[in-house]
């Protein structure tokens, strides 16, 4: 008798893993195109993933003269247990949005271009053999048309499949698929605290405590230089951060005006043009203080189970709200965001840093980064000279 794992190679989730980990350190800072594409092509071998990049620039060529493609049909032995438990699609498609970026300013634009199309290539087979099937089953249907007949406005989601329901009925980016459900409902604390103190000489941002000691531990590393009317005055987020929604988190859909009024304080946009800079449905890369476009969809972040239904626009609007003496059992999770993102340690505020000292420049040099200073921003951060010192004696660069 044979055996079937002779013929049939089982995919080594370990080696995924460490491949989308690899693709993800290199995508970090000044890739190499050459070692993007190596990796990539692993992936291909690894996975049994047959869609080559010749094969889908041979496809796209043939649509745009209006011809039908003969390549051979992709094949794949990716599974939907793998692509969940090793995270590799969410994996290239960051790495994709890095590939594209690197590409408009890099010598090697062929190299890139290679990476690109093989990397798409990728992800189009394994949707289409994994996701595409899955989502299409009659059952599975069936039951999510059950599901949505009692999916009531003001309510989370009870299941995967409603929530992704929503998704598609608010036309969402579904980022993670089957998308995370978001945290359980909020309370908000009854009593506001006071406003937040300055300090005078670094500029950093001290929030009082409310009632969660678990919270209160956090505060002490939670220190934002950037009020909230400061980050929306500099220029933040396109102009398009209260632009009117539907939320798949709460079903509801919100207006801007109304939203506006229950979140910010007057003076904060007395001086905006809100039409250009809040409410805004089409993103200006002009609007921003960089210049720049960063951040992900609204979808993006609801996919990924990081809105909460106490603030259904996102991390901003809790932060203006927190700011402002709210307080609410969601606190210690948005300030853990905070933190691993722009705090002392914070992936974006270390790589910006270290950008600037290898550049032998200052922490004011707008050339360096500016893609990673407007992300900080929307975080309620900048860098100064005694951030970047403190950086520099911390890691010892």
């Amino acid at each position: 008798m044979s055996d079937s794992s002779s013929t049939t190679p089982i995919i080594q989730e370990s080696v995924i893993k460490s491949l989308g980990e690899d693709l993800l350190k290199e995508v970090s800072e000044d890739p190499s195109p050459e070692r993007c594409l190596d990796i990539i092509r692993s992936l291909e071998v690894e996975t049994g993933t047959i869609a080559s990049a010749s094969t889908a620039t041979a496809s796209t060529a043939s649509k745009k003269k209006g011809k039908s493609s003969t390549s051979t049909p992709a094949q794949t032995k990716m599974t939907r247990v793998i692509l969940e438990s090793t995270s590799i699609g969410i994996h290239v498609t960051k790495s994709m949005r890095s590939f594209k970026r690197y590409r408009r300013t890099s010598p090697d634009q062929a190299v890139w271009n290679d990476v690109i199309q093989r990397s798409d290539a990728l992800l189009s087979t394994w949707t289409n053999a994994v996701i595409k099937p899955a989502t299409s089953n009659k059952k599975g249907n069936a039951d999510a048309s059950a599901e949505n007949k009692d999916d009531k406005p003001n309510s989370l989601p009870k299941t995967n499949t409603q929530y992704r329901a929503r998704l598609v009925k608010y036309k969402a980016e579904i980022y993670k698929d089957p998308p995370v459900l978001p945290p359980v409902t909020m309370s908000i604390e009854p009593q506001k605290v006071a406003l937040p103190k300055r300090n005078a000489k670094t500029g950093e941002l001290t929030f009082p405590p409310g009632n969660n000691a678990d919270t209160n531990k956090l505060l002490k590393d939670f220190h934002p230089n950037r009020t909230p009317q400061e980050v929306l005055e500099a220029g933040s987020f396109g102009g398009t951060y209260f632009r009117p929604i539907g939320s798949s988190v709460t079903n509801v859909y919100y207006k801007s005006s109304e939203v506006i009024q229950d979140t910010l304080s007057p003076e904060w946009i007395q001086n905006l043009d809100v039409n250009r800079m809040l409410t805004s449905t089409t993103y200006r890369n002009a609007v921003n203080k960089y210049g720049v476009k960063c951040g992900g969809s609204l979808g993006m972040w609801e996919s990924s189970g990081w809105i909460a239904d106490c603030d259904p626009y996102g991390w901003f609007q809790w932060y203006c709200r927190f700011y402002q003496g709210r307080r609410s059992s969601d606190d210690q999770r948005q300030i853990s965001r905070w933190n691993k993102s722009a705090g002392v340690k914070g992936r974006f505020r270390s790589q910006l840093c270290n950008k600037i000292l290898a550049a032998q420049t200052t922490a004011e040099d707008r050339k360096i980064s500016p893609v990673i200073r407007q992300t900080l921003l929307h975080w309620g951060l900048e860098i100064t000279p005694m951030i970047l010192e403190a950086h520099k004696k911390r890691t010892g660069k």
